[in-house]
């Protein structure tokens, strides 16, 4: 019974973390690249489009898994779509009615969440063949695993950038803190930009799987060494 118990909560992390680190949406699967870009420029804006996802994720995979038996697999992609746009559109209202200056900030990058190929990639891939709870832990890992690259790259550009770094209050619109971390004039203005973001992205991307492929090393390491001890264990 405690060998299930383990093996069960074992699977739930796996599927909860994969969405973090093995599948990172952003620095593994390379999806929903447009808000990446887009809304990265400040700590603000990218922690409010982290947030946004975060919700469209859980809420969608959730229902899709509720009536994946009910839907005929020939319809499946436009009822998906129907149900990722209406989730959408209520979030959007919501934001819209309690984060007004975040929604704004957002603009039209909040109602593309739409067509964002991390949702509708976890829908067709995931929640349409598991259960409610596993494709809740799927939505949740891979909405913190979307939130965690946004913010990493709004957090590199803003810092090298403007020097500084600040947050508002994603409810009120105030500003919560700005700490000036060097002096302006010694920042590189160009993070501020398009061009800013590819470069910021292209050096956190190579940071992120080089940190995954040495973990993945180091574990398979671990495996053969611990293979050997229960070999020779086996021989005496």
């Amino acid at each position: 019974m405690e060998t299930k118990q383990v093996k069960k909560k074992s699977n739930n992390w796996k599927i909860f973390s994969s969405g973090i680190i093995t599948s990172n949406p952003i620095f593994v699967l390379f999806l929903g690249m447009c808000p990446v870009l887009a809304t990265t420029s400040t700590f603000s804006s990218a922690f409010g489009m982290g947030l946004a996802v975060i919700a469209v994720l859980v809420v969608t995979n959730t229902l899709i898994s509720l009536i994946r038996k009910l839907v005929p697999n020939e319809i499946r992609i436009p009822v998906y779509i129907v149900i990722i746009a209406t989730v959408v559109t209520i979030v959007e209202m919501l934001m819209y009615a309690f984060m007004f200056d975040l929604a704004q900030t957002l603009g039209v990058y909040l109602s593309i969440i739409v067509v964002n190929c991390v949702i509708l990639g976890r829908a067709e891939s995931f929640a349409s063949k598991n259960t409610v709870f596993h494709s809740f832990l799927d939505g949740l890992g891979t909405g913190l695993g979307f939130l965690l690259g946004v913010v990493l790259v709004a957090l590199t550009r803003e810092i090298i950038g403007t020097g500084g770094l600040g947050f508002n209050n994603p409810l009120t619109g105030i500003e919560l803190f700005h700490v000036q971390l060097f002096p302006q004039q010694f920042a590189i203005s160009l993070f501020t930009v398009s061009p800013g973001a590819f470069i910021v992205y292209g050096l956190l991307t190579a940071a992120f799987v080089a940190i995954n492929a040495a973990y993945k090393d180091r574990q398979e390491k671990k495996a053969k060494a611990l293979a050997k001890v229960a070999q020779a264990g086996g021989n005496q």
